[in-house]
Formats: C-alpha cells, sequence, structure tokens
C-alpha cells in the first residue's frame, strides 16, 4: 500500500551510508575521498572532479592534474583545509596524494567508525518503520483500512526492515574486511 514510500526513505538511508562508507580511507586510494572537496572557481564553488582529471595511478595513489594550471594553488590549499588527512603534493603540475599504510590500531579505529555509520543507519530505518506503522495505526483508527489490512501493512513494513537491516549488516562486513585487509 504506501511501503514504496518507506522503502524509499530506507534505500535513501543506505546510500547516504554507502557514500559515507566510500569516503573512509581504508588504506587504499579512493577518488570518493576528494567528494566533499570544492575549490572557488572563477567565483564558482566547484568539486574537484570538476576542475581537474582524478586518477588513482597506483594502489596508494591520487592523481590530480587540473585542467586549468592557475587553480593547483586554490586545489592544494583545499586538500590542506579538509579532514582526509594527506598532505598534497604539488609538481606545478599535479598534485599527488600519496596513502600511507594503515597500521593495526588505526584500522581499528576506523573500523569502530565505520561500526557506528552502520548502527547509525539501523537506528534511521528503524524510525522510519516507526513512521510508517504509525500511519497504518492512524488509517486503521479512521476506518481507512481494516485490522487485517492494518496485520498486513506491519508484516510488510517489518519485512521491509529487516531485509534494509540486513543489507547494512552486509555493506558493513564488506567495509570491515577491506579496512581490515582481510
Amino acid at each position: 500500500m504506501m511501503n514504496h514510500i518507506y522503502e524509499e526513505k530506507m534505500n535513501k538511508t543506505i546510500s547516504v551510508l554507502e557514500e559515507n562508507f566510500s569516503e573512509i580511507r581504508a588504506g587504499r586510494a579512493n577518488p570518493a575521498i576528494l567528494n566533499k572537496i570544492t575549490v572557488s572557481y572563477y567565483g564558482v564553488v566547484t568539486p574537484i572532479n570538476q576542475v581537474a582529471g582524478i586518477s588513482v595511478p597506483e594502489p596508494r595513489m591520487i592523481l590530480i592534474q587540473p585542467w586549468d594550471a592557475s587553480i593547483l594553488k586554490e586545489i592544494e590549499k583545499e586538500i590542506l583545509k579538509s579532514d582526509i588527512g594527506i598532505n598534497p603534493n604539488n609538481d606545478g603540475k599535479v598534485i599527488r596524494l600519496t596513502f600511507p599504510e594503515l597500521n593495526e590500531e588505526r584500522r581499528k579505529e576506523i573500523v569502530k567508525d565505520i561500526k557506528k555509520l552502520a548502527e547509525e543507519a539501523k537506528v534511521a530505518i528503524r524510525s522510519i518503520r516507526r513512521e510508517a506503522m504509525d500511519e497504518a495505526k492512524e488509517l486503521q483508527k479512521k476506518s481507512e483500512i481494516t485490522e487485517d489490512d492494518l496485520k498486513n501493512e506491519e508484516e510488510q513494513i517489518q519485512k521491509l526492515t529487516d531485509k534494509k537491516v540486513e543489507e547494512i549488516d552486509k555493506l558493513l562486513e564488506a567495509k570491515e574486511k577491506e579496512v581490515m585487509n582481510i
């Protein structure tokens, strides 16, 4: 009945989690960590990937090659201001970001962070479930649906919730393996 609205909300929650996971460094170069970094290009706030070519020539290096060399310093400045924790190496033509090997302690910290993100996503999913259940109960109270319809709706909502929580667990497990280099 109304599940598709709530399923969309749950899918959005999972998309946000996937985006957050993609921005977490796991010792490998991942251009997604640059997604939130913008530069001022001719007065317009622009994502780096729209003013430069971004490539991964080696597993632990990102190469940023601006199409307009005059913006090189601006890109370098914004990377330094960001929280990615890697110092850019600017040779006058390109910027190299070299990712250090992660030690065991840092890997465990990252795993803690991703578990927290996954838990927040589960809380959001459960909140959407509660919202859907409340709406179904309200419809039943207004006699817009029957008691049987309500039970059916609640079952469908619960199945959807379980499926989405399982999806989060799989994403978490995969990211954990990536971080721990298993």
